[in-house]
Parts: C-alpha cells; structure tokens; sequence
C-alpha cells in the first residue's frame, strides 16, 4: 500500500487512504448502490464526480486494495469493480458518518433515510450487510455485479430510500 506516511497514527494513516474529496463516495456507491462498473459510478452518483477524477480515484482504490478490477465477461471494453475486505468491514465507519451527519448537518430525508435505518439497525445489521457484500463482491464478482446474489439489508435500505423519493414525488 502506497500511502504517505506523516506519522504512524491510525487516525492519520486512515486519512492518507479516505480523506480525499472523493474515495469515500465511490465506495459508498459501490456499497449501497452496487454500482460497479465506470459508467454507473459515473452516471448514477448525486455528486457528478468528473470522469478523469472517477478514473484516478478507481485506480487509487484498486492499488491501495481496498477494491479490486476484474474485465467484464460480458463486455470486452467493461472493468468490475468489487469491493475487498478492508472496503466491506467500513459499514460501521459509513454508518457512523451517516448518523453524524444526520445529527449535526442539514441533510435531506431522502439522501439521509440509509442513515438512519442503518444507524438504528446497528452493528446486528451492520454485520449482516458485510456478509452479503462479502458474497457479492468477493465470494462471486461477476455474479454480484449483475444482481445475482441479492442483499436483504440492500434490498431494504433501497426500498425505504425509492419509498420515501415516490411519497415526495407525489406530494
């Protein structure tokens, strides 16, 4: 792992890894939105991050472990995108942001409902969650990135999140 290395603290080290503008989104799209392929990273994000910084930031994550690339059978010109243990076992960092967010920003409830329903499912969900993206994006890649192993915390959290952007739609 190719980091800088200011200091031996974890609190730092971390920062060096997750601290820029955009690591932590694409893993969370990653992540809650199984966007796993470039143009779904790109195109599907709130945040509209830049293509050139979308192709910088996968290569970093890639090298720094924390996903790995795999071509697309499916496509000669695709890559894979999964997830690897170290990015799996930050659900409970990503909960916690979320719920200080929700406590101390001025969030929107649609963008925050994840938050909260992982923040009150806590680590019991948080442990279930990491299993399946375990088995989506360790266990069988390919598989995971077409939807052939489904998550039930997914499933969920996607279901609060498409109920509540309907109910604000029509209202």
């Amino acid at each position: 792992m190719d980091i800088e290395r200011r200091s031996g603290c974890p609190i730092n080290l971390t920062m060096e890894v997750l601290g820029d503008r955009w690591s932590l989104v694409v893993i969370r799209d990653m992540m809650f939105g199984n966007r796993r392929h470039f143009r779904d990273l790109l195109t599907r994000s709130e945040e509209r991050i830049a293509s050139n910084i979308l192709a910088a930031r996968l290569k970093r994550l890639v090298a720094l472990g924390l996903i790995s690339r795999q071509d697309d059978p499916s496509h000669a010109q695709k890559a894979i995108y999964s997830l690897t243990e170290p990015a799996i076992r930050l659900v409970p960092v990503l909960a916690m942001i979320g719920a200080w967010g929700r406590a101390h920003l001025p969030v929107s409830e649609d963008l925050s409902i994840r938050a909260r329903l992982l923040e009150e499912g806590g680590q019991p969900m948080w442990d279930a969650f990491m299993e399946e993206l375990r088995v989506m994006h360790v266990g069988d890649p390919v598989a995971g990135a077409g939807g052939a192993h489904p998550s039930a915390v997914l499933a969920r959290l996607t279901a609060a999140y498409e109920g509540l952007r309907d109910r604000q739609a029509k209202a």
